[in-house]
């Protein structure tokens, strides 16, 4: 009876393309600022970054409903929205900058793979990452984006004008407005505080003269998908370890995500239930390979919005992932998204950084036992050894080429130590670790989205 409630269809066409576009609403803003960021790092043209920006929006619909719309093979059939995995951002800039976009995706391709083969153990896998583990990798992650954010607030790496003043205001003023904007609203105004402080800060931009209307006009209004848009894919193997791990992290987190649906779902969710939304997931993430977009994962913000809107049934969700997949097949929607200066960007990006790191905190802090000094030694040396070799990557360019594997990146280099550490103090731990992990999550994401309601 209880599941017939949950998943009955709602009566109200209005009311529910409202909800489900608030949905859309509510990731839009982490759904186009990867593609920005990115591209911006890579040095992307103006069209291959409406390219990027369009099919993005589109997968971000297909990974949705592959999710939403559950059968006995794939989909964890909750209200869920899948949107480009954060994590991602660091490792694909590293991976594109050291081996070009082709390995990129190739990378992506070779993760979701992965997910899926490994799908029905992951269980097990994720044994290997408690939460001393993913906190210190999240936490890892989100350092090396902050130095990023930074550049673009300047206006750009290498730009004549970097650091001017029109850059510097920008760029400040639209971190400051978000600040405002989380500190005075509630509910739904404030989980899209981001995307508001870019619109406004793009307006504040146009008055300025900053703001390039080109890519709007040079856009079209259709256009059809191309695979392997940016080249045929290679396979390297330091870029595949790296988007593996991040895969990994990222079917982690979306663990604890199904099960915050599930408690508010009042649904008991099976470990068959898990597997087919790992393998989803899985799927989606080489769709994004495929369609040279990015891998994808559960969004943890619309498990709020959920929450909040109190509306839990499944359509409300598809007509989201509907609406992103028509916004993706429209260049000229996408190309909105271009309008934003690179210094309004960084701004924002300052403070979606640092959410990632806190992201990483937060797992550490209500997760771990901090009173133990194995699980504070194991932080120090990961943290310490990831940003380490980030910030001197050069420090290991003698070594031979195997070891370069494991020490030449520093997402890599702190991940394997904190797994390695983990595994010399803690063992395996209980084998209901996943189980604890994924409750803990829980509680805390239900929590939070209680106190937004």
């Amino acid at each position: 009876m209880a599941r017939e409630r949950i998943f009955q269809r709602h009566r109200h066409p209005v009311k529910t393309f409202s909800l489900g576009l608030q949905h859309v609403l509510a990731m839009y803003a982490g759904a186009v600022v990867v593609p920005l960021i990115v591209s911006s790092a890579l040095g992307f043209t103006q069209e291959q970054l409406t390219y990027l920006i369009a099919i993005d929006l589109l997968a971000c619909g297909v990974a949705t409903l592959l999710q939403v719309w559950g059968n006995k093979y794939f989909g964890v059939g909750l209200p869920v929205m899948l949107g480009c995995a954060f994590q991602a951002v660091s490792p694909m800039i590293m991976i594109g900058q050291s081996s070009g976009v082709s390995a990129i995706y190739g990378a992506i391709i070779a993760s979701g793979l992965f997910v899926l083969i490994f799908s029905g153990i992951f269980g097990k896998l994720i044994r290997l990452f408690p939460p001393v583990v993913t906190g210190s990798v999240v936490t890892i992650i989100g350092l090396t984006l902050i130095p990023v954010a930074f550049n673009d607030l300047g206006g750009g790496q290498g730009a004549e004008d970097f650091g001017s003043g029109v850059h510097l205001l920008l760029g400040f003023g639209v971190l400051v407005f978000i600040i405002l904007m989380t500190r005075f609203t509630t509910g739904f105004v404030r989980s899209i505080s981001v995307l508001i402080g870019l619109f406004a800060g793009t307006v504040a931009a146009g008055f300025m003269g900053e703001v390039n209307f080109t890519p709007i006009r040079d856009a079209s209004w259709f256009h059809m998908v191309q695979p392997f848009y940016f080249g045929r894919p290679t396979f390297e193997i330091v870029p595949i370890l790296t988007m593996i791990l991040v895969a990994i992290v990222s079917v982690a987190e979306s663990t604890g995500v199904f099960m915050a649906l599930g408690k508010i779902l009042d649904k008991d969710l099976t470990s068959k239930d898990l597997a087919r939304g790992y393998r989803a997931e899985g799927l989606a993430i080489v769709l994004g390979g495929i369609f040279n977009s990015f891998p994808y994962t559960t969004y943890s913000q619309n498990v709020g919005l959920v929450q909040m809107t109190r509306v839990k049934t499944r359509d409300v969700i598809v007509v989201a992932g509907g609406l992103l997949i028509v916004i993706g097949f429209v260049p000229k929607i996408a190309a909105l998204a271009q309008l934003v200066p690179g210094s309004v960007l960084g701004g924002a990006m300052v403070a979606l950084f640092g959410m990632v790191v806190s992201s990483g905190i937060r797992i550490i802090g209500t997760q771990v036992d901090l009173s133990r000094h194995e699980n504070l030694f194991i932080i120090a040396c990961s943290v310490g050894m990831g940003l380490g070799v980030t910030v001197v990557p050069q420090l290991f360019a003698g070594a031979p080429a195997w070891a370069q594997i494991m020490l030449g990146n520093g997402i890599i280099a702190g991940s394997f130590t904190a797994i390695f550490m983990n595994l010399l103090f803690n063992g395996l731990g209980s084998k209901d670790t996943a189980a604890e992990l994924a409750e803990s999550h829980t509680d805390g994401m239900v929590e939070a989205s209680g106190k937004s309601a």
